[in-house]
């Protein structure tokens, strides 16, 4: 608890909290193609024919698989001393796409299938609920319900009762603690502030 003193108005802070729990909504995956060559463009032809590969597995899942999104191309070439100088020795391709799958009975064979393609690592899933989902409306909800339960019991100990709301700022989105505030019966101000929980991972 902090307190503040301004003038005849002390300030109260008192932070609320909630811990839903909640079946996922999304699995997320990052599939990354690799290829090496010591040809470039024999590199760039084998990595482009892997990540066709890739493509044509997700889409096959249809509705299964929601989004995909491939990322940037790379060719990084491979250096090594030769004599007084260097000389490329091999070229590494690299593309990472992402995926997410919103059909979880296909998942497990989605995943060891991706897994089996030549040099394709798989990262995921990430469990997780969708940004709109009601159920961060509700942690936000009841962590506010806390956080008056707290007010409360500060006020009632310096001698007051909260009767109005003075302040409320939700600033969750960027990471910052959202404030309220709220008139005491006493004349004298007492805020709060809960943080809004940050979407709820899921095992």
């Amino acid at each position: 608890m902090t307190v503040t003193s301004e003038a005849d108005a002390p300030r109260v802070t008192v932070r609320g909290e909630a811990r839903l729990e909640a079946d996922p909504e999304i699995a997320a995956m990052s599939i990354t193609v690799h290829a090496r060559g010591t040809d470039r463009r024999a590199a760039l032809t084998d990595l482009t024919r892997r990540n066709d590969d890739v493509l044509g597995l997700l889409r096959s899942y249809g509705e299964a698989v929601e989004r995909v999104e491939t990322g940037a191309l790379t060719i990084t070439p491979e250096l090594t001393r030769h004599g007084r100088g260097e000389r490329v020795r091999a070229h590494h391709g690299r593309v990472v796409v992402q995926t997410v799958v919103t059909d979880f009975t296909v998942l497990g064979e989605l995943t060891t299938r991706l897994a089996d393609l030549d040099l394709t690592r798989v990262d995921g899933p990430r469990w997780s609920l969708r940004p709109a989902s009601p159920v961060h409306a509700e942690a936000r909800r009841q962590a506010v319900r806390d956080a008056v339960t707290r007010a409360r019991g500060y006020a009632e100990a310096l001698g007051s009762t909260l009767v109005t709301l003075v302040e409320l700022v939700d600033q969750g989105a960027e990471g910052a603690v959202p404030r309220a505030g709220y008139g005491m019966a006493a004349g004298r101000p007492v805020s709060y502030t809960h943080p809004t929980p940050p979407p709820l991972p899921v095992v």
